[in-house]
């Protein structure tokens, strides 16, 4: 599989000959299962066929139990200064909770005392964390919260990434909720924890600069941001997606198909090129989770006016409620309408472009 990533890299090189590589970002699975010389061969890789910023983030994804195991254990004093050795600059560490009633409820592998140890000892390697929490947890109280919430800031971390618990099809939590052993996830309580997460931030010097990411100045997620701002990104391996401004791709899930592809030199992906309504809609979407909102300049140059005078229009009743405002011509959700976002932008988009 690593060999295969490498040579999709190569492959697609000539997609990103215009641009300047400012993140690499190891993702979208478990790459902390990866050793130090695969990591360091696909960030090698990277550098001899892209333009690389000169000083790049370099995140990489890792959950605790990968980070925990007894094998990690026995090089725990050089793990982290590999990391940094191969230019990772960045963790992002899947916390989730710091109470094993959550983790097991979640089905994740590691427990409470591992996601406190690991970031007690990435700490003192790494100045730039990311910790991901989950909030509106069926059985978590608002004072739990708030203790899961002061734990990650008691380490200094600066960053932290919070989603409401969100229950898929077919999993385990999905069966406990239908035989009714737990309750189903309260969207009252989710907002209620969302408020509290934002106000505890913000009081802290937490700039909430998109709906679920929270940065200490300089601290913001370069990944995280490209993708809101709308910028090209390159996503290589099963299922990644790519995007260019025009056109969204994405490769086969499959991980068979993925390297029998890769060793025909075929890219095993399919193209979407946007039509002019998914690309405001888009812009709306992701604009109006960011601090940056959604320039009416740029909506009336890019779509025209009779897009501009529609948003308007659909905007109105939300801006009555308090719920969205304008200030030099740029659309923002208040702080009354943060937790409503996705449904706000959905009564914006454009069904139809004549």
């Amino acid at each position: 599989m690593v060999l295969a990533l490498v040579k999709e890299l190569i492959m697609r090189a000539g997609e990103f000959k215009n641009e300047i590589v400012e993140t690499i970002y190891f993702g979208g699975g478990t790459p902390s299962v990866l050793d130090i010389s695969e990591l360091k061969l696909l960030i090698d890789t990277v550098y001899q066929n892209y333009n690389v910023a000169e000083n790049p983030e370099i995140t990489l994804e890792a959950n605790p139990d990968d980070l925990t195991t007894a094998s990690v254990r026995a090089q725990s004093r050089t793990l982290f200064k590999n990391y940094i050795s191969i230019g990772i600059n960045r963790l992002s560490i899947g916390i989730q909770s710091f109470f094993d009633d959550d983790l097991k409820l979640m089905n994740r592998a590691h427990n409470a005392e591992e996601a406190l140890t690991t970031l007690i000892k990435a700490t003192k390697h790494f100045d730039n964390i990311s910790v991901d929490l989950i909030y509106g947890i069926p059985g978590l109280s608002n004072k739990r919260w708030k203790q899961n919430i002061e734990a990650v800031l008691s380490l200094g971390i600066p960053h932290i990434s919070s989603y409401a618990l969100t229950v898929e099809p077919k999993t385990a939590l999905k069966k406990l909720i239908q035989t009714g052993k737990i309750a189903e996830p309260n969207d009252e309580v989710a907002q209620e924890q969302f408020v509290i997460l934002v106000e505890t931030l913000q009081a802290k010097g937490f700039i909430h600069y998109e709906l679920s990411n929270f940065g200490k100045e300089n601290y913001f997620s370069k990944n995280n941001s490209s993708y809101w701002l709308g910028k090209k990104y390159l996503g290589i391996g099963p299922s990644a997606h790519s995007f260019n401004g025009i056109s969204r791709s994405w490769n086969v899930a499959n991980n068979s198909l993925y390297l029998k592809s890769i060793q025909e030199n075929q890219l095993p992906n399919e193209i979407e090129v946007l039509s002019i309504n998914d690309r405001y809609n888009e812009y709306i979407m992701t604009g109006l989770r960011t601090i940056w909102g959604v320039d009416l300049n740029r909506i009336e140059s890019e779509f025209g006016m009779k897009t501009l005078t529609y948003l308007r229009k659909q905007a109105q009743k939300f801006l009555d409620d308090g719920l969205l405002s304008i200030d030099n011509h740029i659309l923002k959700t208040t702080p009354k309408g943060k937790f409503l976002t996705d449904g706000i932008a959905s009564d914006l988009f454009l069904l139809n472009l004549e």
